[in-house]
């Protein structure tokens, strides 16, 4: 039987490269975003390369669309052996400049929706005593990041969750593990937000974040896709992406060294 995949944010960055890159693996990929239009090319490219594919929009942050999306998904193949949550969004404020709706938003994206994805799917991962659930997190669920706590919260309870689950469910046949790019170079930086005293520090933020897409540290989509599929493949626990590493591994030994690296 062909396998199956299922991947949120499928419409572009990321999500999108995973989707090819699965479609030319062989698999069967269920396409999951909120824009139709994206979400339908992405479709059409997968198609292309010969599999079969079934494209819904969805808004991971609301469950009953997850319900249907699920629901859809296994009326159409029956069986679902890969789950990909990656959906998610940016923020880059200082705190004081972070609103409480800012926080709610981005742990109901980043985190919530996951919860959500996962909540409805396990059923069939326990039901079928295989399976296996990737979460695409982020080097700020590694290590703190100044004018981004809002979105580190988010991505450091993606990190407490993916490490909670592995150990619950590795002895029920299903395999959970993280992935965790640096900086991407993709569309998923139109969606950035960015919050200020001013439009000047607005400004300065923005610029800051185009400067770090053009340094060396920079992952591309597909870096990520076949990183997902690497850890996929040889059943990898975490994968923390590319020049990204360095930066982590620095924290994880060198924890007091960020305040002097953060503040030059």
């Amino acid at each position: 039987m062909t396998p199956t995949v299922l991947i949120t944010g499928a419409s572009q960055g990321t999500g999108k490269a995973t989707a090819l890159l699965f479609a030319q693996k062989g698999y069967n990929v269920i396409l999951a975003a909120r824009e139709p239009e994206r979400l339908e090319a992405v479709a059409d490219q997968v198609l292309s390369l010969g599999v079969s594919t079934l494209a819904i929009p969805t808004d991971v942050t609301n469950i009953e669309q997850v319900q249907y999306l699920v629901e859809k998904a296994l009326d159409y193949y029956e069986t679902i052996d890969i789950l990909v949550n990656n959906a998610g969004i940016c923020l880059t404020a200082s705190v004081e400049y972070t609103t409480l709706e800012d926080w709610h938003q981005l742990m109901n994206t980043n985190f919530f929706g996951y919860v959500n994805m996962i909540q409805t799917l396990l059923p069939h991962f326990l039901q079928q005593q295989q399976g296996t659930i990737v979460n695409v997190g982020s080097f700020a669920g590694k290590m703190p990041i100044p004018q981004m706590a809002a979105y580190c919260a988010s991505k450091y309870a993606v990190t407490g969750l993916t490490e909670s689950l592995r150990l619950e469910l590795s002895k029920k046949g299903i395999q959970v593990c993280a992935v965790h790019p640096g900086i991407i170079n993709s569309n998923f930086m139109e969606r950035a937000q960015f919050r200020g005293e001013n439009q000047l520090e607005i400004e300065q933020l923005r610029q800051r974040l185009d400067s770090a897409l053009a340094s060396t540290w920079v992952s591309q989509p597909e870096d990520i896709a076949q990183a997902i599929w690497n850890a996929v493949e040889k059943k990898q626990n975490e994968v923390i992406v590319g020049p990204a590493i360095l930066a982590t591994e620095i924290y994880r030994l060198f924890p007091g060294l960020m305040p002097l690296i953060f503040n030059q």
